[in-house]
């Protein structure tokens, strides 16, 4: 068996295990399974996931990170 290393970042492949939006949101449980959240879902259930003590991977600061839409050309 080969054991593969967990990526640090998630990408616009990761998909939310609740709703399908893209992962914002990486948890690991303490029995070693893995979750991922919408920064949504990820909020919602933040309180639950660490009284459990699961490792929680919030990449949200790349929503303040999207570029703004190209102006429209006013001809």
């Amino acid at each position: 068996m080969t054991a593969t290393a967990t990526p640090t970042h998630l990408t616009v492949a990761d998909r939310c295990d609740r709703c399908g939006a893209r992962a914002y949101f990486r948890v690991t449980l303490p029995g070693g399974g893995e979750l991922m959240f919408c920064a949504h879902h990820g909020r919602a259930h933040e309180g639950a996931l660490r009284a459990v003590s699961a490792d929680i991977l919030d990449e949200t600061q790349e929503l303040a990170e999207t570029p703004p839409i190209a102006p429209l050309d006013e001809r």
